[in-house]
C-alpha cells in the first residue's frame, strides 16, 4: 500500500469514528429525557475527529489533545475557509472533560448541545 493510500485510509477511518460520534450524540438528544452530558461529550469527540481527519489528509502532524481550538489553528493554517467553522467548534473543547465525572457540572443547557450535534 501507498503512502497515499495509507493516508486515505487513515482519514476515513477518523470520519467513520467522527460519524459514530456525532451519531451517538443524536440518539442521547432523542432519548426521553435528552441525555445533554454525554450528547455535549460527543459532539466534541465528532468535531475532534473531524479535524484531525482533515489534518491527517494533508499530512500535517497533530500533537495528542482534545483542544479543538489547537485543531482549528492547524487547519486553518492549511485552508483559511475554515476560520469561522473551527472557531465555532472550538467552543465544544470545554465538553471533552466537563460533564464526564461525579462532581462536574451538572450539564449543559438544552439550547447549547442543540445547535451542536
Amino acid at each position: 500500500m501507498g503512502a497515499d493510500s495509507a493516508r486515505a485510509e487513515d482519514t476515513q477511518a477518523w470520519m467513520r469514528r467522527a460519524r459514530e460520534d456525532l451519531r451517538a450524540g443524536r440518539t442521547m438528544l432523542d432519548a426521553k429525557p435528552p441525555l445533554l452530558g454525554p450528547a455535549a461529550f460527543h459532539s466534541q469527540q465528532a468535531a475532534e475527529k473531524a479535524l484531525k481527519a482533515f489534518l491527517t489528509w494533508h499530512d500535517a502532524p497533530f500533537r495528542r489533545t482534545h483542544d479543538l481550538g489547537e485543531l482549528g489553528r492547524q487547519c486553518t493554517g492549511l485552508d483559511d475557509s475554515l476560520e469561522e467553522t473551527c472557531r465555532r467548534a472550538d467552543e465544544l473543547t470545554v465538553y471533552a472533560w466537563i460533564f464526564r465525572y461525579p462532581g462536574d457540572a451538572e450539564g449543559p443547557p438544552e439550547r447549547s448541545i442543540s445547535r451542536c450535534a
